[in-house]
């Protein structure tokens, strides 16, 4: 049985948007974790909840990495979470790797 397709939208029932988030957060940090061993590079996560809890995962010292980030100029990429140009991007990209 496979997974069904969720609406990205976000979850009304407190309870079930909790432990939405609980899960997610576990599989957002490992893969932060995967990224910077597999590819030798230095990652940094910042979440705030909903609950305004600060969760933070870096795969050297924090401080560190935000420094790095604050000295550097301009990304060489940089998302948001501004809807279309979301879907845009998904887009080319899917159309990219075709």
């Amino acid at each position: 049985m496979g997974r069904k397709k969720i609406k990205i939208q976000t979850i009304k029932d407190e309870r079930n948007r909790q432990v939405t988030f609980l899960k997610r957060k576990a599989g957002l940090l490992k893969k932060a974790y995967e990224l910077s061993v597999l590819c030798d590079s230095e990652i940094a996560v910042i979440i705030f909840s909903s609950q305004n809890k600060l969760v933070q995962y870096a795969s050297t010292n924090m401080d560190k990495v935000l420094m790095r980030y604050t000295d550097y100029g301009e990304p060489s990429e940089s998302l948001t979470n501004n809807h279309e140009e979301f879907i845009q991007d998904q887009a080319e990209s899917a159309a990219e790797d075709d």
